[in-house]
């Protein structure tokens, strides 16, 4: 089995205007949120082997501090500069191939590609992965490379305003 977890980076903040997309940090309710997320995981007993980011500050910097509160390394994140602006079809061969060597990773990006490759993997109908929302999907495969649309089953969708303290 595998086990995909798919997470939206946590709030970015809008108070530059002048930044690129692509630099825009994390906005304090962000910076609460992304360790709240990454510890909820971890206290339902997972934690991904792998976590692979986009570049972009907000994302990377979520992803940074879910693997703070998972005690894993920088070294343990991958950067993949195709998740910046990939469609689902580009993401299913990210996915597709990685190693089979580890059973679950994380993947942390961007709206509105996760919700819609969510669904899609599924089919569920989720209409909207919130900022800081992580997805886990199950894969009854041995191989990451058998995964396809419709193949996967939605195990939950937790977001932080779900919870009063986030």
């Amino acid at each position: 089995m595998k086990n995909l977890f798919l997470t939206r980076h946590a709030k970015s903040s809008w108070s530059n205007p002048g930044l690129a997309d692509i630099d825009r940090p994390l906005n304090e309710r962000g910076k609460k949120a992304a360790p709240f997320m990454g510890k909820l995981i971890v206290d339902k007993g997972e934690k991904p082997e792998l976590l692979i980011s986009s570049p972009a500050n907000r994302a990377l910097s979520t992803a940074r501090a879910f693997g703070e509160v998972m005690g894993l390394v920088e070294n343990d994140i991958i950067v993949n500069r195709a998740i910046y602006g990939a469609g689902a079809q580009q993401l299913l061969e990210l996915v597709q191939n990685q190693d089979d060597l580890h059973k679950s990773i994380m993947l942390f990006g961007h709206n509105p590609t996760f919700t819609s490759f969510v669904n899609m993997l599924t089919g569920s109908n989720i209409m909207n992965v919130v900022t800081c929302g992580v997805v886990r999907i199950n894969f009854e495969y041995s191989s990451w490379i058998d995964i396809d649309f419709g193949s996967g089953r939605l195990v939950y969708y937790e977001y932080p305003k779900k919870y009063a303290n986030a």
